[in-house]
């Protein structure tokens, strides 16, 4: 592992890849052929994969030899535009690690006056511009390394949204810090959602696995969801794979997180087994909303952390509510998530006890 903190490696190393950075490449095979990707290495056990043509999604993740990440049967495809009306998104889906939704729509397929929006929106599988890919640079002593994109969500006549994503990590931390810019390009007021689908599995989601949050929590409202998402039952713990889970079987809780004094939340997971956690940082006022997906599902097992502008409710719904964002002409919004792993006993106490406080 890379020690940032004494640079050991000082005099010892001629080319930063001994340590970590940025590689990328193509796949050449299976649904994801010709598909950009880019693996980043912090040297602390954490590496990542960014898939360029998606929206610079983050899918492979692991932490030593264990994998962070739920990945589906799709896997990686090519991007499909065209997977924009009703449930097509899932044929796209690959889980991942954060998958994003937006960014006009987030939630089921609706229809309206305003259009025909397909579940979770477009820009999942929206191709990125690369604008730089910044290596660390051990002999100057910076440790930082980022790769920085555009997608956009756009068509003639109608919403043009551009999303500039910078992610970035540092040599000898176990942190991903993604920092998204969403810029209402056009000249018309439209509406704006965006929601980032965080979804973990085995082996950090296992039985008994603690999902940690501070808040109320309320269920979707379905049949499926109140059947975990009530008060007798313990839905901050991961269950074993159960059979009413297959196929289509899922639940849904709208979660009200508690920030600290600086707007921040913090949530998470905890596996007692493997001693480490898992956190997402993120700001309530940029994202007030989280949803927990739990999908057990027998060699479909998964549960998802989702931060969002909004609950995964639809335009139509926000709209109703009067909770949808608005972007005037030239507006921008700022959104910034990080994802980090604690391996050090106090960090993870100090994580654990903010489901105690009041």
């Amino acid at each position: 592992m890379c020690d940032s903190k004494n640079n050991l490696w000082e005099g010892k190393i001629s080319n930063h890849l001994q340590l970590g950075g940025i590689e990328t490449s193509i796949l050449d095979n299976g649904p994801g052929r010709n598909v950009r990707i880019a693996w980043i290495n912090t040297g602390s056990g954490l590496r990542y994969k960014i898939v360029i043509d998606r929206a610079m999604d983050i899918v492979d993740a692991f932490f030593n030899q264990h994998s962070l990440a739920w990945l589906s049967h799709t896997g990686i495809t090519f991007p499909r535009p065209d997977c924009d009306h009703d449930l097509e998104w899932l044929n796209t889906f690959a889980g991942g690690l954060v998958t994003t939704c937006g960014l006009s729509h987030i939630g089921v397929p609706e229809k309206d006056k305003n259009g025909i929006r397909g579940l979770h929106g477009k820009i999942s599988n929206t191709p990125a511009i690369l604008e730089s890919i910044v290596q660390p640079d051990i002999n100057s002593g910076n440790l930082e390394m980022s790769i920085t994109g555009t997608m956009r969500e756009s068509k003639v006549f109608g919403p043009n949204l551009e999303l500039k994503r910078t992610i970035s990590s540092s040599l000898g931390s176990s942190m991903i810090k993604i920092s998204d810019k969403v810029t209402n390009c056009s000249n018309i007021l439209v509406p704006h959602m965006l929601l980032y689908h965080c979804n973990f599995g085995w082996p950090l989601v296992d039985d008994g696995t603690e999902i940690i949050w501070n808040g109320q929590c309320v269920s979707r409202g379905s049949e499926g969801d109140n059947a975990i998402f009530n008060d007798k039952a313990n839905y901050k713990y991961c269950q074993k794979p159960i059979d009413k889970h297959r196929g289509t079987g899922e639940a849904c809780g709208f979660i009200d997180v508690n920030a600290d004094c600086n707007d921040i939340c913090r949530v998470g997971l905890y596996n007692k087994q493997l001693n480490w956690a898992l956190v997402i940082e993120y700001n309530k006022k940029q994202l007030p909303c989280l949803a927990n997906w739990q999908h057990w599902g027998p060699g479909e097992y998964v549960t998802g952390l989702e931060p969002g502008t909004n609950p995964p409710i639809g335009q139509n719904k926000a709209r109703e509510q009067k909770q949808l964002i608005y972007l005037e002409p030239g507006e921008s919004r700022i959104y910034e998530l990080k994802i980090s792993v604690l391996t050090e006993q106090n960090h993870i106490q100090e994580f654990k006890s903010i489901q105690e406080l009041k």
